[in-house]
């Protein structure tokens, strides 16, 4: 794969929450992403829980959207929202990650992913983002390690337009999709 062809990144937020911090921190990654990065977001209000009647229709848009057309240019930015533990949302969400995971055809199969979180706690999202991080084993996903991005106490970090004002953490982001591009670039040769 060139060097000079770019990536593009599918951006999906876990919180259905259009004033959420997560997706104020999505919007925050496409404001700050490297050159040669296109990042697109996908919707996943509309995608059912644990109904396979429906499965089939409304996730294959959703797969078709995470497979991409150039595979090995595809790679995936989460947002994972600092749910409570065990929250019923957590299993939602991980409903929705998976798109009703088979042990074929899985979209999310050999992606490079970065994972970023915004909470109103201490640790930000650290817990969710670990949780996550064991669903991309299950779903051979390969996340970048560092830098982490665990923005804590969101509250105090977003101003009232939603815009991300704490410079660390907008370094943190910078320095996560450059990873990301590094990361992708590299699975890409294999």
């Amino acid at each position: 794969m060139s060097e000079q062809r770019g990536i593009t990144v599918l951006g999906i937020c876990g919180s259905l929450r259009a004033g959420s911090y997560n997706k104020a921190t999505l919007r925050t990654a496409i404001e700050l992403k490297p050159p040669g990065m296109t990042i697109e977001t996908a919707d996943i209000g509309s995608i059912p829980l644990y109904n396979e009647d429906v499965r089939a229709a409304r996730f294959s848009t959703a797969r078709r959207e995470i497979a991409g057309p150039d595979r090995r240019r595809r790679c995936a930015a989460l947002c994972d929202p600092g749910i409570q533990l065990f929250d019923a949302g957590r299993l939602e969400e991980r409903d929705r990650l998976g798109l009703a995971p088979r042990p074929t055809d899985q979209p999310f199969a050999g992606k490079p992913i970065a994972i970023m979180g915004a909470g109103a706690g201490m640790a930000g999202t650290a817990r969710a983002q670990y949780d996550l991080r064991r669903c991309c084993v299950f779903l051979d996903m390969h996340p970048v390690n560092r830098p982490e991005v665990l923005i804590g106490q969101a509250q105090t970090k977003f101003d009232a337009q939603g815009r991300l004002t704490d410079e660390a953490a907008r370094g943190f982001i910078r320095d996560l999709l450059v990873a990301l591009d590094k990361w992708t670039r590299l699975i890409g040769r294999k």
